[in-house]
């Protein structure tokens, strides 16, 4: 059975199936109206969400099904009285898939290792790969094409996007280049660094990481950048970040060094004159409400392939 826990788990064939998947379903909704018929999703949120709680639950209700959302402050499993095993062995006689949205990455492999339905990473501390399965959709829209594209990375990399960023644009052929701080505190994790590279030898793309931020963006189709404040982010830490992370801010001297028709992501939410200036966000190269957008039309996809193949196994 599959699930969607990483990008790592997922071949080239699996995530093109996604993407094309979404892009019928962007343009003629109405063929899966019914798809989702008397299916459940259960939806379980330990982190909070804007864009992944409305777009799974829009998506589920516009094919017709239903989505429950499970708070885990005021549950069971929450306040320790329920195991993961127990819960998802429950859950998996009531309903046909789970979605979770955690803080440790373990709980959400320990959630696919006992679920009788699939289970689908909605965020965790380390990877969020419904993130950047649209982000590739919102590319492909853009560019018409993601193999031989350069992406330029700017900010804390230390997180979850940036991880599943380097996972998706090598396995799809798209070289990445990651500008951040010296030092583990903002760099990517070093084992997602070595399994990329070792996915670039069969993609042909190549992973960089740059301390210099001007060096990172030059000739990059896609400058991307992501909240200098992570969830798990203590507040006291703010200056400290803002000081360290400053010479990342993407500004419009840095998307002059892009490519001409370059393209500015953020994944939401933003924090104008952080991550990135007013007038870049807002201006002529940014496609971040596309990317907002194309959440709803990928977990659509994600939710009909998973669901789709559990039924044929």
């Amino acid at each position: 059975m599959k699930h969607l826990i990483t990008l790592k788990d997922w071949s080239e064939e699996d995530i093109l199936g996604v993407l094309d998947l979404a892009d019928i379903i962007k343009k003629s909704p109405e063929q899966f109206y019914d798809t989702m018929n008397q299916r459940v999703l259960v939806m379980i949120f330990e982190k909070p969400s804007l864009r992944t709680r409305i777009s799974f639950e829009t998506g589920m209700y516009q094919m017709g099904g239903h989505a429950i959302y499970y708070d885990m402050a005021s549950s069971p499993l929450g306040t320790g009285k329920e195991t993961i095993h127990d819960t998802v062995k429950t859950l998996s006689r009531y309903s046909d898939l789970i979605m979770a949205r955690l803080f440790a990455h373990t709980n959400i492999e320990e959630m696919a290792q006992y679920s009788d339905i699939p289970v689908i990473n909605g965020l965790t501390d380390f990877n969020h790969p419904c993130q950047i399965l649209s982000d590739l959709m919102t590319i492909r829209e853009r560019k018409g094409e993601l193999k031989g594209l350069t992406l330029a990375y700017l900010g804390d990399a230390k997180n979850n996007v940036t991880h599943s960023l380097l996972y998706g644009c090598s396995k799809m052929g798209i070289n990445i280049n990651v500008g951040c701080p010296k030092g583990d505190n903002f760099s990517p994790l070093r084992v997602v660094m070595d399994d990329c590279r070792e996915i670039c030898d069969k993609s042909g793309a190549v992973v960089k990481l740059a301390n210099d931020p001007f060096e990172a963006v030059r000739g990059a189709d896609i400058i991307y950048t992501d909240s200098w404040m992570s969830y798990h982010i203590n507040s006291k830490e703010l200056e400290d970040r803002v000081q360290a992370l400053k010479p990342y801010q993407v500004d419009t001297e840095k998307v002059q060094l892009g490519a001409p028709d370059l393209i500015f992501m953020n994944c939401l939410p933003a924090m104008r004159g952080y991550e990135q200036t007013a007038d870049v966000i807002d201006g002529p190269h940014s496609v971040v409400f596309q990317q907002a957008e194309n959440r709803l039309h990928c977990q659509k996809a994600i939710i009909v392939k998973l669901l789709k193949e559990f039924m044929e196994d």
